[in-house]
């Protein structure tokens, strides 16, 4: 279906690419990986057709239909939520709005209503909407959000709907940046399902483990300007990787070896006669040996250990009758909660349930309209919101606030540690005041870390970190000895974390005593699922 050869690109001065394969058969699925600014946004505009290679071919079959998601959707525009989600053109909106206007006005038998029948039956109407409205629903739309205009949404609503119109439209090739982003637990759990028996090939650049793991089957990983193939999901893609890198490593090894032991010979014997026909032998092989490049190793895992938080008191907060409402509408009423010492709670419900205003409530950000917030004595709360930037020093050098945050902090072990989070060694100079958000971000997550209160409540933590630092990420926390709190939709960082499960759906907090997968099982999640695919 799709098939790259030669591929050359530079950018910026930069090679990306050079002389690279990739192939893409009917049905298959794919994931892109490979570190931040590697090339993967760019080769996916090359084979759009919205960026040209240097050098080589991008070639997809004629027949082929391509779908694109990127990772922000464009202006809406005046389309209601239906119609971004049924593709349909100008003229079929109109056509679909000049039938409802009849049957309301119960006039089913005009010209102009039988004129938009006849538009309707020709871009095959009675089978995109049925269709439209059960991906709609699988993504958490509900029956009244259908005829909303998409520009009354957020961002992330009117990503679901575009996705919606991919999903609904059927393209053969799937390109999907980041899908998973603006998705809840559960609508991220119908969308696997989903993709699981899409008809058309997918291709997938992806920061979340166990979404590429249940789906891909081909890795290609983007490594040193070449597109590396592996077969398998991304956990095998990762153990292949290191066994590739070790193999390498060997046959550099044992080809030093052999080519110091000629060289030894040449030394040694140069200047005897009798050796002379050996010696040009030998140089000649020397010539000829095609050279092994030593082969890099892989970005590791640094593994650091972040101090530990003073114990806190066996009640570490307490809501009591709580109530919060944002303007008209209400969103908690008598809402009762303990956090006890080392509970680690993830929060799950779908958008707009009112999960990230009860982490404000915790916090002490948001204040509540009625009841008690309750903190224990010797609780120290630290609150990471996605937009949590305040707290930065703007004329501090990366490196300087790190150091401030924890004044027994070697500098090399603060190097360490911000490399774990995507800082490269030129980056830790530069001054907060020039970061970008998703920079300024990272940093706040990395002062939390190396001075950290006994209560941590997080929001999305995961967001602009890549796989590596996801891992990093986690395995700091599973060590971290005080409470935590946390809202997320990577599944393999909450199966990581969580040790109970907090569900939040119209004002209604149903506990779970235990992590994501008992959730699901308790729940009932799945067999709700499993009669909606009926």
């Amino acid at each position: 279906m799709l098939t790259i050869k030669k591929l050359s690109k530079a950018h910026s001065g930069r090679t990306l690419f050079d002389d690279t394969e990739l192939t893409i058969n009917w049905g298959e699925r794919v994931a892109l990986v490979g570190p931040n600014g590697a090339g993967k946004s760019t080769l996916f505009r090359m084979i759009l057709g919205e960026d040209s290679p240097d050098g080589g071919q991008v070639q997809m079959d004629e027949y082929a239909l391509v779908g694109y998601l990127p990772q922000e959707a464009g202006d809406p525009s005046d389309r209601t939520v239906l119609e971004i989600a049924m593709s349909i053109t100008p003229e079929m909106g109109e056509a679909i709005r000049t039938l409802r206007e009849c049957e309301a006005a119960h006039d089913n038998s005009s010209d102009r209503y039988a004129h938009a029948m006849d538009t309707f039956i020709a871009n095959n109407g009675y089978q995109l909407e049925p269709k439209a409205k059960r991906i709609l629903k699988g993504l958490a739309f509900r029956d009244e959000d259908f005829h909303r205009p998409a520009r009354e949404m957020s961002g992330g609503w009117v990503m679901r709907a575009h996705m919606a119109q991919l999903l609904t439209a059927e393209p053969d090739l799937l390109m999907l940046d980041e899908p998973t982003n603006h998705l809840d637990l559960l609508s991220l759990l119908w969308f696997q399902r989903y993709l699981s028996n899409y008809p058309g090939a997918i291709f997938m650049i992806s920061h979340d483990r166990d979404f590429m793991d249940a789906l891909v089957e081909t890795v290609y990983d983007i490594e040193e300007t070449k597109l590396v193939r592996y077969t398998g999901n991304y956990s095998s893609f990762l153990e292949q990787k290191e066994q590739r890198y070790h193999l390498l490593l060997a046959a550099w090894q044992n080809q030093q070896r052999e080519i110091a032991r000629i060289e030894a010979f040449v030394d040694r014997f140069r200047s005897v006669a009798s050796k002379a026909a050996q010696v040009q032998s030998r140089i000649k092989q020397l010539e000829k040996m095609e050279r092994i490049e030593k082969p890099k190793a892989g970005r590791k895992l640094f593994k650091f250990i972040f101090p530990q938080p003073p114990r806190s008191m066996q009640r570490v907060l307490e809501l009591e009758k709580v109530g919060q409402s944002y303007g008209s509408k209400r969103i908690y009423r008598n809402l009762d909660l303990l956090i006890e010492r080392s509970d680690r709670i993830v929060l799950v419900g779908p958008n707009g349930a009112g999960k990230s205003t009860l982490l404000k409530i915790l916090a002490g950000v948001l204040p509540i309209d009625e009841g008690r917030r309750i903190v224990g004595t010797t609780t120290r709360i630290g609150y990471f919101s996605q937009m949590r930037s305040e707290n930065l020093t703007p004329h501090y050098t990366v490196l300087e606030e790190i150091m401030a945050a924890d004044p027994e902090l070697r500098e090399e072990e603060a190097r360490g540690i911000l490399g774990s989070f995507l800082f490269r060694r030129l980056d830790v100079d530069k001054r907060v005041e020039v970061l970008s958000g998703g920079e300024k971000s990272r940093l706040s997550l990395v002062k939390f870390l190396v001075n950290p209160p006994n209560l941590l409540l997080m929001d999305e933590p995961t967001t602009h970190l890549d796989l590596m630092s996801v891992e990093a990420l986690s395995q700091a926390l599973k060590r971290y000895e005080g409470t935590l709190v946390f809202i997320s939709h990577d599944v393999h960082f909450i199966r990581a974390l969580a040790e109970k499960t907090l569900h939040i759906n119209q004002g209604i907090l149903t506990p779970y005593a235990g992590g994501y997968d008992y959730y699901l099982e308790k729940s009932g999640i799945l067999d709700e699922q499993n009669a909606m695919d009926q």
